[in-house]
Parts: structure tokens; C-alpha cells; sequence
């Protein structure tokens, strides 16, 4: 393991050794009578249903009923068994389909064929192998069925008898009950939080919880103010973990409102903090910025999400614990990784992407990251994690940050940048310098970066500068400095292989220039395209350091015939 070592392996060591004593000290200390202090009871009736703000397709609900469940991009016919009967082709695949999701569908549909198809399978559910407690099922997947029952109440009950109703409201109570157990035994992350939303879901929709209510704001308050950082970024740096969260919290604000009952101001401000951060991660396309687990973004999440904002022109400070810093003039934006990675409780998707950008202009976006994949593909979302599939520089074929590769945290970002730096010159228009300490301990190197976008948005200037770290002994080391292109983009050399030329569908045109330094025009891959992973392209200068300790390179629109002849 070239990237592990001594060091980081005696930590990667520590981390486990104090997750496991912690769970054991809180088994120990956890007297029995818990179990039954977080009994929910089982509601009374339900009185409201919270609105379900996904997207929903109605054709989607001829497929169910004919027996055709698609998930993580695999399709399962069932021909006329239970869904929950057949093998799950991925455990992604099951996960989607044991969250009950897709019910939003079998509503849209608005027929009386959807809602009998949609009781009969809840039903299915209740009495048959999940049984409705979901004892085997990780909290994430509970919560998530919580909230698609809730929302979906008005067609699962719908001519339902009174035997049926009991089973429902019965098995709300035994998945509250599982979530309240995984949360005693110390549930963590971003799980935690959606736990915290389907249990306060659950005590409004229903009458008689008011003991559960109590309980699940108190949660809900204070898994927000540990994980909804002060600028609206969440812990994991995930942009894709805000628009999620957003799906869910915006319904639960409503549900306070429909209960007559006044939101916690912590709910409300996060909410207002989150839907500024989501604008700060936005290029002008709509999509969001590829950092950190963000893949595909879908237009229509981001527009609803910011269809609900209230605090308009609420704007985050230039840069804050998200680490996310925005240039912006012009029709141009760039937007940079300018943060550590996140706490090892929240670094299950992180990316080793320390000082990559992403550049856009007007709706197109130029240079990019790879994303995270759209489906659950382990040697992909390996791959897509790693330093060299991000717009920055990679020195010794390294990752500026470190993944475990063994054992029951493999994958976990445990390691990485302890120091980022980020100053501004000349005001909030100026030059910015970044810097990173990633390389400091394997290669003995500080990675610092300047960039400068002009007023006009159509020159974007930078210098990548490698600094031998203090105390470090210099070594004659490659690097490869990045810029992964959007697949949309062409490029061809231009200038005697000292330049490429890259075109854009808009007809629109720019040259990347690197101080008459050779560039060489390498495959790359995208992984953030609706339609799974697509070839694109990138633009590399490779080097050695010292020899070659700093570059200065630009990328500018450009008007007139530039290519090699």
C-alpha cells in the first residue's frame, strides 16, 4: 500500500481501536430498562401527510404493476412474485426498494389501480419477510421507508380496512422502535440525522406522540447544529448530502405549520443556510460542483429545492468550515476545493480533491472533476475518489489524501491535508493563493496554487507550485498537473503541442496555454452523466520537481484558427 505509511497505519489502527471500545463502553453503561423508555407507541391515527417534493413519474408505476423494479441502474422482473421475495441483483438495488421510494410514482399515477397495487405491496412488506421492524435493514433504509410511508399515506390507506390500518400504524411504531434502538446504540453521521427527520415526521403526522415529539426535536436540533456547518455546508462536504437533506427538511418544516405548531429556529435557519450553500455550489448550468460524492445532479431537485427559499439573498461568507470557495465575473464561475477533507465519521464518500477546481462559463461547463458514480460500482467509486481524477496537481502518483484498503472501514478517508490555507489580494476581487499540506509527510512537498479570474470572466490564470515541506529532505519527483474536460468538449493541440484548443457546442472556443511548456491531450472519464460513465478528455503537463518546481498556465476565449497544422 504505497500510500499508507508507518504513521498512518498505527492511526488507521487507533481510529479502529476507539470506535470499538466507544461502542463497548456504551453497551456496558446502557442499563436494560432503556429498551423500554424508547417504546414509540403506536399512533392513534394519522392526521397529516407530509408532501413528498421528489420528482415522480407516472409511467413508472405501469412498470411496478407489471412486475418491473428498476434501481441502481439494474432492472429485476419479478414475473409475479414479491418483489421482496426475488434476489436483489445489488445491495443497492434492495436498499431502494426496501425505502419504498418509488411510491411516489404509483401516486402520480392517480389511478385506483396504483393505489391497490401500492397497498397490496405495503401489505406484502407488513406480513411477509420484512415484517415491518426491519431488524436486519441499517437505519438509513428505515428512516427512509418511514418517510416514503408517511408521505405516501393517502394512497396506501385509501379504502383500506380497519385491519389494515392497525397493521400500518403498527408497523410505524416497530420501524420507530428500530430507529430509537439504532440511535441508543449510537447511531452516527448523516444516518443519525435522517433518523432524527422520519421520527419527528412520524410524532406530527400522528396523534398521541407527543412524548416521541419531545424526544425527536431535541435530536433533530442537535444533529443539525453538529452536522449543518455555519455556512450550510454539511460535515461530509457532500454537496449531494445537502439536496437529500433538503428533500426531507423542507417537508418537515411544512409539517410544523400543518400541526399549527412553530418549527424549531434552528430547523428554519439551517434551512436557510443550506439553500445558499447549494447556490454557492452551482454553475451556471444548474448542476452542482463534482466534489467530494457529488455526481449526476438532476435540474429539477435544484429547482425545487430553491423554489422554497425564503431568505433570499442570503449569502455564506466568501469561504467557510465547508471549504468551498467561489470566483465569480462575468458570465464565469470557478469553484475550488479550498477545505480539508471531513472527520472520519463523515468521510465515507470523500474525495482526495484538495485544491481541484471546476470552471464554467455562462451554461457550459469546462473543466471539471470526475464525479462519483451514479450506481454502486466499487472499482469505480474507488477510481473516482483518487487525487487524479480532480482538476488539480498529483505529485508521485499520489493522493494527496489516504484511504483505508483493508478491513471493516475499507474505503474510509482517514488521512489527508492537515493545513489548508486560502488568502485573498487585492480585496474580495483579487488574486487568491491556496496551499495544502497533503504531500507534506509521503513526498516531502507543500502543493500551493494561485489563480486570478479576470473581470470579464474570459481568462482564467493560475500557477501550480510544489515547496519542498519544512524539515523535508528534497527528492527528485514526478508530478502531473490536471484538468479533466467536460465530455461535451473537444480539444486538438494547437501551437506545436504547447497549447490545446478546446471547443465547446456553443461554438465558443479556448486555448489552455502553459508557458510554452509541452501539454499532452489524455484520456479521461466522467462519471457524473445520467447515462452512467462516458469518455471524455483532459489536458496534462507532467514534470519533475525540482527541476521543474512551478508552472503558470491560462485558459482563455479565444477567436480565430490556432491549431497545429
Amino acid at each position: 500500500m504505497k500510500d499508507e505509511t508507518v504513521a498512518d497505519q498505527a492511526r488507521l489502527a487507533v481510529l479502529v481501536l476507539q470506535r470499538g471500545l466507544r461502542g463497548l463502553d456504551r453497551a456496558m453503561r446502557r442499563p436494560v430498562r432503556v429498551l423500554a423508555a424508547r417504546r414509540c407507541r403506536v399512533p392513534e391515527r394519522l392526521v397529516i401527510a407530509p408532501q413528498d417534493i421528489r420528482t415522480a413519474d407516472p409511467t413508472v408505476a405501469e412498470d411496478i404493476y407489471s412486475g418491473y423494479f428498476v434501481f441502481d441502474g439494474k432492472a429485476v422482473n419479478t414475473r409475479g412474485a414479491s418483489p421482496f421475495e426475488v434476489e436483489p441483483p445489488s445491495e443497492a438495488w434492495a436498499a431502494a426498494l426496501a425505502g419504498f421510494g418509488w411510491l411516489r410514482h404509483l401516486r402520480a399515477a392517480d389511478t385506483a389501480l396504483a393505489r391497490v397495487n401500492a397497498r397490496a405491496l405495503v401489505g406484502d412488506w407488513i406480513v411477509g419477510r420484512g415484517g415491518g421492524a426491519a431488524p436486519n435493514w441499517p437505519p438509513e433504509v428505515v428512516a427512509r421507508r418511514l418517510l416514503s410511508w408517511l408521505s405516501q399515506a393517502p394512497l396506501i390507506l385509501e379504502g383500506a380496512d380497519g385491519v389494515f390500518y392497525r397493521l400500518f400504524t403498527r408497523s410505524l411504531a416497530r420501524q420507530a422502535d428500530a430507529l430509537l434502538a439504532a440511535i441508543d446504540r449510537g447511531l452516527a453521521g448523516l444516518p443519525r440525522l435522517t433518523a432524527a427527520v422520519a421520527l419527528c415526521q412520524l410524532s406530527l403526522c400522528a396523534e398521541g406522540l407527543g412524548r416521541l415529539q419531545r424526544r425527536a426535536s431535541r435530536l433533530l436540533v442537535g444533529e443539525l447544529g453538529r452536522q449543518i456547518l455555519p455556512d450550510g455546508g454539511h460535515a461530509s462536504r457532500n454537496p449531494q448530502a445537502l439536496l437529500d437533506l433538503l428533500l426531507d427538511l423542507l417537508p418537515l418544516r411544512q409539517s410544523y405549520a400543518a400541526r399549527g405548531l412553530p418549527p424549531p429556529t434552528p430547523l428554519l435557519d439551517a434551512i436557510d443556510r443550506m439553500i445558499a450553500m447549494v447556490r454557492r455550489l452551482r454553475h451556471g448550468d444548474g448542476a452542482l460542483a463534482l466534489f467530494n460524492g457529488m455526481g449526476t445532479t438532476r435540474p429539477d431537485v435544484v429547482a425545487t429545492v430553491l423554489a422554497y427559499e425564503e431568505a433570499r439573498g442570503a449569502r455564506p461568507a466568501e469561504i467557510g468550515p465547508s471549504g468551498y470557495l467561489r470566483l465569480a465575473a462575468g458570465s464565469a464561475t470557478v469553484i475550488i476545493d479550498a477545505g480539508p477533507p471531513p472527520a472520519p465519521a463523515y468521510a465515507a464518500a470523500a474525495h482526495a480533491g484538495t485544491l481541484a477546481l471546476e470552471f464554467s462559463h455562462g451554461a457550459q461547463r469546462i473543466v471539471v472533476n470526475c464525479g462519483a458514480p451514479t450506481v454502486a460500482q466499487p472499482a469505480a467509486r474507488e477510481a473516482s475518489r483518487a487525487t487524479a481524477a480532480h482538476s488539480t496537481l498529483v505529485l508521485d502518483g499520489r493522493s494527496s489524501s489516504l484511504f483505508a484498503r483493508l478491513g471493516p472501514l475499507r474505503g474510509l478517508l482517514y488521512a489527508g491535508p492537515r493545513r489548508v490555507s486560502v488568502e485573498r489580494d487585492a480585496g474580495p476581487d483579487g488574486p487568491v493563493t491556496l496551499s495544502h499540506d497533503g504531500y507534506a509527510r509521503p513526498a516531502g512537498h507543500l502543493h500551493l496554487r494561485r489563480l486570478s479570474l479576470s473581470p470579464d470572466g474570459l481568462r482564467l490564470s493560475g500557477e501550480d507550485r510544489l515547496e519542498p515541506a519544512p524539515g523535508a529532505r528534497p527528492r527528485r519527483l514526478g508530478f502531473a498537473l490536471r484538468f479533466h474536460l467536460h465530455p461535451a468538449l473537444r480539444s486538438v493541440p494547437a501551437r506545436r503541442g504547447s497549447a490545446v484548443l478546446i471547443a465547446c457546442p456553443d461554438g465558443g472556443r479556448w486555448l489552455f496555454e502553459a508557458g510554452g511548456l509541452p501539454l499532452a491531450i489524455e484520456e479521461s472519464i466522467s462519471f457524473a452523466q445520467a447515462e452512467g460513465p462516458r469518455r471524455t478528455e483532459q489536458v496534462v503537463l507532467h514534470g519533475h520537481v525540482p527541476d521543474l518546481s512551478a508552472v503558470a498556465w491560462s485558459l482563455s476565449r479565444v477567436d480565430g484558427d490556432l491549431t497545429d497544422s
